[in-house]
């Protein structure tokens, strides 16, 4: 018996003209919320704020009288939902991660400075001292850990830390950022492992107590309680909401009998997500997010009908050669090892489970070695000035590749030529 084909989300322009109503109304609703916590924040000269602090770092600078200063960076974080930076002297205790309150001067900072970040003088008055449970678990991670390194990629993985400047640089030359900061790739994988956990056993308490219920549904409804819950405990980095409001707007489709694989989903998930939370326009994460899954969208798309085998190997590469522009734009690091993010990509499915399980069991440095020897490898990177120009052509090239398939395969060809001109800047 043939099944029923799925439909698609849009189907005519009133449609379009629907979404983008409702887009405008939340947008606006939204914005005007957020403009009404500008004017409390910026009503007087100075502002008590409830906040927790996600980073502290130390820095010096000389100053024009030529002598050297040395104070530590905060990076704060309001109940409120705003962000901002600030500064505290350098013998200031580690905080990180507390929540506080402080006197906030932020008086003169403009409307879209708040939406983006902005930077102001504060004075903490109060610090809880109570240890939080992601506290608790950073600090058991670390006893797990011989090895600074390891112990701050694990945080990373786990708890969505930054990592430290030399950490970075080392992943970025290899090209494998975007497996230690926190995204839809891992909500994907821990999606993914929840299933498997809960099928089975929920299955055999269906059968025997509660056979009319849908196991689907109520699987879905566990898993997607878990990762909230996880989310939430994050502070819910930007790519992690988009990941997250696409597993729930894919299964609502689903079970509506719309098509999932669609541009109109991204497009649906991704106005509303800015519809609710403005902040995301200025976020670098969620774009990179974004561009990641449409790549992936627009592959599957085109080559649906292609063998799974053939999909599965080269979807890959392809969502490597799609994100290297973006890559090379934003942070300009190129290695003779950057193309083995495809390899460690996919290796990096296996890791991550089998890190939580040994973490979970007490054998969480079990990997380190390999960790470690990952680290000591010698890219040899160089810094590739690539113009913005060069991703703005491939931004005009990916839309009209969502109209004609001739312009895929002109994409395709003008990501080519961007890795071969990286590879000629290193050999």
């Amino acid at each position: 018996m043939a099944s029923l084909e799925r439909v698609e989300l849009l189907s005519s322009r009133k449609d379009y003209l629907y979404l983008l109503t409702l887009f405008i109304l939340l947008f606006t609703t939204s914005l005007s919320y957020e403009y009404y916590k500008y004017k409390q924040l910026t009503k007087f000269d100075s502002q008590l704020v409830d906040a927790t602090i996600l980073k502290q770092y130390t820095k010096t600078k000389v100053t024009k009288k030529g002598k050297t200063k040395t104070y530590q960076v905060l990076k704060i974080k309001s109940f409120d939902g705003f962000t901002f930076y600030s500064t505290a002297s350098k013998n200031l205790p580690n905080y990180k991660d507390k929540n506080i309150l402080l006197e906030v001067w932020a008086g003169k900072i403009t409307f879209l400075e708040y939406l983006k970040g902005f930077f102001a003088f504060s004075k903490i008055l109060e610090i809880d001292t109570k240890s939080s449970i992601k506290e608790n678990i950073t600090t058991a991670i670390t006893q797990a850990h011989a090895e600074n390194d390891a112990s701050a990629i694990y945080q990373a993985l786990y708890l969505a830390k930054s990592l430290p400047y030399h950490l970075q640089q080392t992943f970025s030359n290899l090209g494998i950022s975007h497996l230690i900061a926190i995204s839809g790739f891992h909500l994907g994988v821990l999606s993914a492992l929840l299933y498997f956990l809960i099928k089975y056993p929920y299955r055999l308490l269906q059968n025997r107590y509660f056979p009319y219920r849908s196991a689907q549904r109520d699987t879905f409804f566990i898993i997607t309680f878990v990762l909230l819950t996880y989310m939430l405990f994050l502070d819910v980095p930007p790519s992690l909401l988009r990941a997250f409001a696409m597993l729930c707007t894919g299964f609502i489709l689903y079970e509506k009998g719309i098509k999932i694989i669609s541009l109109q989903t991204l497009l649906l998930t991704c106005l509303l997500l800015i519809a609710f939370f403005p902040r995301l326009l200025f976020s670098i994460g969620f774009a990179l997010s974004l561009s990641g899954v449409f790549y992936i969208f627009l592959f599957l798309i085109y080559f649906q009908q292609r063998n799974k085998l053939w999909q599965f190997l080269l979807l890959p590469f392809w969502v490597y050669l799609m994100m290297l522009p973006y890559s090379l734009v934003i942070f300009g690091n190129f290695s003779l090892y950057h193309p083995l993010s495809i390899l460690w990509t996919s290796l990096f499915t296996l890791f991550y489970p089998l890190s939580i399980f040994l973490h979970l069991i007490g054998f969480g440095d079990l990997l380190d070695s390999l960790l470690i020897s990952l680290l000591q490898l010698n890219p040899h990177a160089v810094k590739i000035a690539v113009p913005n120009i060069v991703l703005y052509g491939e931004i005009f090239l990916s839309l009209l590749a969502v109209f004609k398939k001739e312009a895929l395969y002109l994409l395709l060809f003008y990501c080519l030529c961007v890795f071969i001109y990286s590879i000629y800047h290193i050999t």
